[in-house]
């Protein structure tokens, strides 16, 4: 079943990126109309779409180090243990 809804989403990657596109579009709406900043504790959390923003450049910032991480040895060529 999940085989079949993979292959079924690799045919269509324009309407994956279209829904990804809308699920963002109603997060910053939902941040928009629906959170309260009147009791923010800080003046970054005033700033519209600021927890949106903060955690998609955390995601990135993540991603980015794990990469480099991984390059700076724990990544090892694959016949490493045969010699």
């Amino acid at each position: 079943m999940i085989v079949n809804l993979i292959e079924y989403l690799k045919e269509r990657p324009q309407a994956v990126k279209q829904t990804c596109y809308g699920g963002i579009a109603l997060i910053m709406l939902w941040s928009v109309i629906a959170v309260d900043t009147h009791h923010a504790h800080t003046w970054l959390e005033k700033i519209p779409f600021f927890w949106s923003l903060f955690g998609l450049i955390s995601c990135v910032v993540l991603i980015f180090v794990a990469t480099w991480f991984g390059k700076s040895g724990i990544q090892t060529r694959e016949n490493y243990y045969d010699n």
